[in-house]
């Protein structure tokens, strides 16, 4: 992290200086990099758990490797409240950014939570379209385009998910001005938040080189007026499972599916790590998880 990111909050930090005063620091860097607000209120009550345990007014470098292992072990036994999986490797995770933001910020010299083992808890993994799938999907959506009574508004939605990998929310959320077709062979999608703290999500994503021809024939069968789909996320899932059953696909087709599809097949074709993420509009901390679930999808081992 170079000295321009680093909050002016972080440059008073010595090593010296109490847990407390370092977590009030935490908690303006949380705000300054625009962690969500569900991010912000776990991390923030994981660290009060720490305070607890350590005492409020204990000097950060004081803090060790064994202290952290002792709380992740009382976390576990000693304390009397149940800590699940779930919530022990989040707690872990809340140690290693936090001691991990200290020392790249040069406020300790070294990081006391990087020898703390982490063990992340694996949800079950989702499901996403084969190959075959797709394009049984695809042949499905091209015959409605091109049947008797064209309708081109399941071939465009259903390309948009499984190039872009958008969530439903940001589906709903575009704008016809977020298409950026001013070069007709790199047509682009913005995605926009209007909320100033998930500005850190909005990125630019590349569309299929044939979909402003089906966005052409998609105005032409329906009126636009603000956003690209004036209907509700309900309706468009309807469209989404009539292409499932039409295709035969027996676990049906969300939203979810297409975006975990869109992710596998870019992780298959060779995209970076970190750009994928990017793609994704996923964090740091929310691609711990997300990145091995891509990689298990793609056939490789976890």
């Amino acid at each position: 992290m170079d000295g321009k990111d680093t909050p002016q909050a972080t440059m008073a930090l010595s090593a010296q200086a109490s847990l407390r005063t370092a977590v009030e620091a935490f908690q303006g860097y949380m705000h300054q990099r625009n962690f969500s607000a569900h991010t912000v209120d776990a991390f923030n009550s994981d660290l009060q758990i720490l305070a607890e345990f350590i005492g409020v007014g204990t000097a950060i470098d004081q803090i060790g490797t064994r202290d952290l292992n002792s709380f992740v072990h009382w976390l576990t036994h000693d304390r009397g409240v149940p800590c699940n999986p779930k919530s022990l490797a989040r707690r872990v995770t809340t140690l290693k950014v936090f001691f991990g933001w200290l020392a790249e910020t040069n406020v300790l010299a070294e990081d006391p939570s990087a020898p703390v083992i982490h063990k992340p808890v694996m949800t079950p993994l989702p499901e996403a379209l084969s190959d075959e799938d797709v394009e049984r999907a695809l042949a499905v959506t091209q015959a409605l385009r091109r049947g008797e009574h064209p309708d081109a508004r399941p071939h465009l939605l259903f390309t948009l998910l499984l190039h872009t990998g958008i969530k439903k929310g940001e589906c709903m959320g575009i704008v016809v001005n977020h298409v950026d077709l001013s070069d007709p062979e790199k047509p682009f999608l913005w995605i926009r938040y209007a909320d100033p703290r998930h500005r850190h999500k909005e990125r630019k994503l590349l569309l299929p080189a044939d979909w402003p021809a089906v966005l052409a024939e998609y105005r032409t069968q329906y009126e636009l007026h603000q956003t690209l789909f004036p209907w509700t996320a309900r309706n468009l899932e309807y469209i989404l499972a009539d292409v499932a059953a039409q295709a035969g696909l027996s676990d049906g087709l969300s939203f979810k599916m297409l975006r975990w599809t869109c992710a596998v097949r870019d992780y298959k074709a060779g995209m970076d790590a970190n750009r994928l993420r990017q793609k994704l509009g996923l964090s740091r901390i929310s691609w711990r998880e997300a990145g091995p679930k891509i990689a298990k999808l793609a056939g490789e081992p976890l």
